[in-house]
């Protein structure tokens, strides 16, 4: 108050509470400003100030997750760029008594300390009856990760109370416990949610509180924290229905019944009984190919591990520690997480071979040289897949056999091999026929890929095409020795056989096309993987849209299936495959004129470059570079730095990473800018 009356400095006072004795001076020298909780945008651009970097959406899920408290937010950013380089994908490693104790010193930590002396010492008359209860209570919401709901609550109140944690909340009428709730919420600590007539739909806590009395009781009262999660484990279990197609909300109980399990030590049965038959429901694997819930799955299996991705909890089998390395490393390669997934991916197959489990070891390798070929890795991607190949083989499944070759084949065709990819990838199609006469197609991902190479040559004419269309004639005279000049660029056909290499083309779109709409067919008929899907609707888009360029033809009729493959590959989760979409959506809108502005071609090849450049995934991120150049060279101004430089970026990481079948691409836009080849 004498500071209020008498100074002429500057002294600023943060508190939890409103402090009375300066209430004369709130309009004068002394104003109160009550502080509320960050927005959303505001949050987000902290977390920016911090250096966290990531997609905006994952940002703001981490603000809402802590309900814009400026303190954790700031842990939270700190913490991630000194611990992780800034990356918003790896908040969920983030342990706040950790990120308390570097950023903050144990700022955090100390307040709660002393919120417990408080409690501890409150209740004068009653013998500190209350004080109990509200430390009892508040150790409850340490128990969960996001707002505790009634019903949890209810099954931790139930008889017979938990030895050391729920005595003094036994036998209490709902005034006695609206008291104890509201006393909390007066206080700060706590945040009641409530239905329109007044019943409890969920308690809430601070991440910060939360994680305090979590550490605190887990340390202390072993018991009695074990034994509270597998109440809730058992509550949980028993009163989620298993619906004929459930929502991922549906699957959210048993989400949280994963994590319970894990914590009271019944990790083994959490695993078989909860995420492997009801989550996943056995081999059908619902929850990510129906639902594309990577991101919630991920979470589950980062229950199983002692230590996210590295170490799984010995209490398992020695096959399910193999299997969830290998399901983590999937997960977080269709997260885009690609540098996390190498490691448990390797540990993963070296287990599966020491078992002997040479189905298990064929799956393992093939998913390492799908990893390799998006990390840029051609040379390791091709031998995985050869080693996937002799374990399928060895396995003798005729599935594994047959789609473990054209994971073989895709390696190579990206690797500029395309006769030998031809070659296994008939090989696989007569493998298919024998396996399932019914289906005589190559479908799903190995369909996709047999397409893509189909489509190789009409891809390249068309690329080729709008090269030459959109470069400028006396530019590329000039750029040409006379001596050198012919009636057609590198890698096209001559005059003479150009009408019979347009015919094939065009064959080989119109083939194509057929194979998707009849692999589409199969997969709608049979209610299969969201991703397999959006891949058939990719295929006929990119037929489509190569067939119109070719045929100097408007590209509309891609339009329905580009967007169908791109909505069906967002919800699918699939971000290692999203690019490919959005590539394709790109050249069509270039092709359409809508190169830049909302909605166009720019916008599209930024997309994929955020996602291709955080993966980091060197492929798409030349494909980038040559659709910039390729699409926009004649554009003013340019969107990016020049046409040259991304022409040059993109021969360069082609050469470097062995990307040999987009070499061509490349010549024609340097022919088109008038460039000679390095």
């Amino acid at each position: 108050a004498s500071l209020a009356s008498q100074s002429r400095g500057l002294c600023v006072l943060t508190t939890r509470y409103s402090i009375p004795d300066l209430k004369a001076y709130w309009h004068t020298t002394a104003p109160e400003h009550k502080l509320l909780r960050l927005s959303e945008p505001a949050g987000v651009a902290l977390l920016g100030k911090l250096g966290v970097k990531g997609a905006r959406s994952e940002c703001a899920a981490l603000v809402q997750s802590v309900q814009g408290h400026a303190l954790s937010i700031h842990l939270f950013g700190s913490y991630l760029r000194a611990a992780h380089v800034g990356d918003i994908r790896k908040r969920g490693l983030v342990k706040l008594r950790e990120a308390d104790a570097h950023e903050q010193g144990g700022h955090a930590w100390r307040v709660m300390d002393a919120y417990v002396v408080w409690l501890a010492a409150d209740g004068g008359k009653d013998g500190g009856v209350a004080g109990r209860r509200a430390l009892a209570l508040l150790k409850l919401l340490g128990l969960f990760d996001r707002p505790a709901s009634g019903e949890c609550i209810g099954a931790l109140l139930q008889a017979p109370a938990i030895a050391g944690l729920t005595e003094d909340l036994q036998g209490l009428d709902e005034a006695a416990r609206n008291f104890c709730y509201t006393r909390l919420q007066d206080a700060g600590l706590l945040t009641v949610q409530r239905d329109g007539g007044g019943g409890l739909l969920a308690l809430d806590a601070h991440p910060l509180l939360r994680a305090y009395f979590a550490q605190a009781l887990e340390q202390q009262q072993l018991a009695a924290w074990q034994a509270a999660h597998q109440r809730l484990y058992t509550y949980l279990c028993e009163h989620t229905k298993d619906k004929p197609e459930p929502t991922l909300d549906d699957l959210q109980p048993l989400y949280q019944a994963v994590a319970h399990g894990c914590l009271a030590g019944l990790v083994q049965q959490a695993c078989d009984d909860v995420y492997h038959a009801r989550i996943l429901r056995g081999n059908e694997y619902y929850s990510v190919d129906k639902l594309g819930a990577f991101g919630a799955d991920l979470g589950a299996l980062a229950c199983f591990f002692t230590q996210p991705w590295q170490h799984v909890c010995p209490a398992l089998h020695e096959s399910d520690q193999a299997w969830l390395l290998v399901q983590a490393a999937s997960f977080l390669r269709a997260l885009g997480r690609l540098s996390e997934a190498a490691e448990p991916m390797r540990a993963g197959l070296a287990m599966r071979g020491k078992q002997e489990n040479w189905k298990e070891a064929a799956k393992a390798a093939g998913n390492l040289s799908e990893l390799g070929l998006t990390l840029g890795d051609l040379a390791g991607a091709v031998q995985y897949a050869e080693q996937a190949v002799s374990y399928a083989d060895r396995s003798r499944n005729a599935f594994d056999r047959m789609s473990n070759r054209t994971t073989h084949a895709d390696a190579l065709h990206q690797a500029g091999q395309p006769q030998a990819a031809t070659a296994l990838f008939c090989a696989a199609e007569a493998m298919q026929v024998e396996r399932q006469p019914y289906y005589p197609l190559l479908y799903s991902l190995s369909g996709f890929r047999y397409c893509d190479l189909l489509l190789a040559a009409p891809e390249l004419a068309a690329w080729q095409g709008c090269c030459q269309s959109r470069a400028a004639p006396s530019r590329l005279a000039a750029a040409l020795p006379a001596s050198k000049a012919a009636p057609h660029p590198p890698h096209t056909t001559p005059p003479e056989n150009a009408q019979g290499a347009a015919n094939g083309q065009m064959a080989s779109c119109h083939a194509v096309t057929q194979r998707a709409a009849q692999t589409l067919q199969w997969a709608e008929q049979n209610n299969v993987a969201l991703l397999d899907i959006a891949v058939n609707h990719l295929t006929l888009a990119r037929a489509a849209l190569f067939a119109a360029i070719l045929n100097s033809a408007p590209s509309a009729p891609c339009q329905a299936d580009l967007q169908r493959a791109l909505d069906g590959l967002r919800r699918a989760g699939q971000m290692d495959d999203l690019p490919r979409a959005l590539l394709t959506r790109a050249w069509h809108l270039a092709h359409t004129q809508h190169h830049t502005g909302p909605a166009s071609a720019q916008t599209d090849l930024d997309e994929a470059w955020e996602i291709a450049e955080r993966g980091p995934m060197p492929l798409f991120l030349a494909d980038i570079h040559l659709y910039r150049a390729g699409l926009f060279h004649h554009i003013t101004p340019y969107p990016w730095q020049s046409a040259t430089h991304d022409v040059t970026e993109a021969r360069r990481l082609i050469k470097k990473h062995g990307y040999l079948r987009r070499m061509a691409f490349v010549e024609a836009v340097e022919q088109a800018l008038g460039i000679q080849p390095a």
